[in-house]
């Protein structure tokens, strides 16, 4: 069966079947034929889970849309986090890059701290930390100081498009491509994938797409640069910024925090092991007189998974994954509230219990891999893609895109009242 073809990059129109689809009790297609290797993604033509399940939320609680808003507290966990990382880099100044206590450091506090870091960058880019899309953006670049390379500029306009455009391919640069997952596709190629995930994540969206170079991107550059080469000047040294640099590697490496990468969108059903519940098993068990009709019966299967666990606490709650994708506008302090009020929506998705037991899984069950993706071939927008009907960049078959992708003029400079709820 071949996948729908349509005019409009929208998901909300995208996203209607055709008759034959319809009369199709599955709702997954075969893969466009534009790939050199034998393509194992879930492709389905049914319309990304959380504007679905946002739409029903609201309908059934409308106070939960008080939630959204600015967190003031966010600024100065930042100010703190970002304190004791410059304060680390410069106590090591003088201490060699092989010795214990620099690995130490950068591996227990360093990779805490920066994967702290990178999410609140991910807080940030949705303007949550201020009303002022401005001075949500300079935060963002003083909270990448530690990182040691520059990213927060470039992260935002990804990372909003990923949420307009969850599982399209050529949009959403979070999905490996079938070539990833093919040379991957092992014990040691998935070790590798964990080990160095980092790397995949910063280097990906360069062959995918390239939304324009800002003024916001250069001032986040200049301010990067000359911080690593004040600090470096200030110590006499560079292993300061060698700390960062290090810090950033492991955050998105071998990391019980990094843990989260894998957990948000690779879907763990066929696990046999235990650990994680599908909700295909929670829809088996023995119904009782007092079950009722759940609200996620009429929505497509979920694709992405929330974890509950400690970890949370380092790392803005960014387990809830699923509440953050159905509610971006919602800071992560009032994330756990969303959940509390919309119980019935979220107690019975699948849900992570460990993230070091993601990473183990990942790697060593057969069954759960790089191809555990849901992807869509068409629908989604680009968010900070520029405008016109030139191409702003090409990847693999199948994965280039036009600048017409690219959402209203002023759309994503409006405070977090962009606020992506879509109701």
């Amino acid at each position: 069966m071949s996948s729908v073809v349509e005019t409009t990059p929208h998901l909300r129109v995208s996203a209607k079947k055709s008759q034959a689809q319809a009369d199709t009790a599955s709702p997954r297609i075969s893969p466009p034929n534009d790939s050199a290797v034998e393509d194992k993604f879930f492709w389905t033509y049914t319309e990304e889970p959380h504007r679905s399940r946002r739409q029903a939320i609201i309908k059934a609680h409308p106070e939960v849309t008080k939630l959204c808003g600015p967190e003031p507290l966010t600024k100065y966990v930042v100010l703190g986090v970002v304190s004791l990382q410059i304060t680390c880099a410069y106590l090591l100044r003088n201490t060699s890059m092989l010795d214990w206590k620099f690995l130490a450091t950068a591996y227990v506090i360093g990779a805490t701290s920066n994967q702290n870091l990178f999410l609140a960058i991910h807080e940030i880019s949705h303007n949550l930390a201020f009303r002022s899309p401005m001075a949500n953006r300079m935060l963002a670049i003083f909270a990448n100081l530690p990182i040691g390379l520059p990213y927060s500029a470039a992260f935002r306009p990804y990372h909003l498009t990923h949420h307009k455009s969850l599982g399209v391919t050529g949009l959403d640069t979070d999905l490996p491509t079938a070539f990833e997952a093919f040379v991957l596709n092992s014990v040691l190629g998935k070790t590798f994938f964990c080990t160095f995930q980092i790397l995949f994540y910063a280097v990906r969206p360069m062959f995918i797409y390239s939304p324009p170079f800002t003024y916001i991107h250069l001032i986040n550059l200049v301010i990067q640069l000359s911080f690593d080469y004040f600090l470096a000047w200030v110590s006499g040294s560079w292993t300061p910024v060698f700390y960062f640099l290090a810090s950033a590697f492991l955050a998105g490496s071998l990391h019980p925090c990094a843990g989260h990468f894998i957990a948000e969108h690779y879907f763990f059903s066929q696990v046999k092991t235990g650990g994680t519940e599908s909700l295909a098993e929670l829809k088996t068990k023995p119904a009782t007189k007092t079950t009722k009709p759940h609200p996620l019966d009429e929505l497509a299967p979920p694709e992405t998974y929330s974890y509950y666990g400690p970890l949370n606490i380092l790392t803005y709650n960014v387990g809830l994954h699923n509440e953050h994708h159905d509610f971006p506008a919602i800071p992560w302090t009032r994330l756990y509230k969303l959940k509390e009020i919309a119980s019935e929506f979220y107690d019975p998705l699948p849900c992570h219990r460990s993230w070091v037991w993601v990473i183990w899984t990942f790697i060593l069950d057969e069954n759960v891999g790089l191809w555990c993706r849901v992807k869509r071939a068409q629908g989604g927008r680009v968010v900070g893609g520029g405008g016109g009907e030139k191409k702003v960049g090409t990847g693999r078959g199948g994965e280039g895109i036009s600048a017409a992708s690219a959402g209203p003029d002023g759309e994503e400079g409006d405070g977090w009242k962009e606020s992506e709820i879509q109701c």
